[in-house]
């Protein structure tokens, strides 16, 4: 017999036939639940990703089955593998180009900080250019390993205000990497 686990409601007024809540949890919700991620992807990061993507692991289980290849259709961008310095500015780009809210995930040592490439023509860690929300370590990381950093994107999701964007913290982190 199998065990099936029931998520709880959000926090709200419940009584015969009706539901009331936050209009905050509802999009939280909604928005975690539905996750476009835009696959950057240079090296063998991106193959563990398309094992990610397979039927084994079956990541459309937390609604990102759909992978945008326009940074304007997606929220998430997954950048995996190698990024030369060259590349820093195209990874720039691509993030200004989606609209909010947007996560960023760095999957594998080499888009975190580099990897065993300490030259330099390569980007140690992708965070000298672009804020990044969830760090997935390993060379090359394990399927289960990128859909744990998805379900942390997925907590980020649902329990981010609406106006993250015009708080403080957040303009000042973008103002620490020049971004609009």
């Amino acid at each position: 017999m199998s065990k099936v686990n029931i998520v709880d409601a959000p926090e709200g007024f419940e009584g015969s036939g009706f539901f009331a809540t936050s209009l905050d949890k509802i999009i939280g919700l909604a928005r975690s639940n539905s996750l476009w991620p835009l696959p950057f992807a240079t090296s063998c990061c991106g193959i563990e990703f398309m094992a990610t993507m397979g039927s084994h692991y079956d990541i459309s289980r937390f609604g990102s089955e759909r992978p945008s290849f326009s940074p304007r259709q997606a929220d998430v961008l997954l950048v995996m593998g190698t990024i030369a310095k060259k590349m820093a500015p195209v990874v720039k780009q691509v993030y200004l180009q989606m609209s909010e809210p947007r996560w960023v995930m760095a999957v594998g040592a080499c888009a975190s900080s580099g990897g065993i490439f300490d030259t330099y023509s390569v980007l140690q860690g992708i965070d000298r250019v672009i804020p990044v929300d969830v760090y997935v370590p390993g060379c090359p990381p394990r399927p289960e390993q990128i859909i744990d950093g998805l379900m942390q994107i997925q907590e980020l999701a649902k329990n981010e205000s609406l106006r993250r964007r015009n708080t403080a913290e957040y303009k000042a982190l973008l103002d620490s990497y020049k971004v609009l």
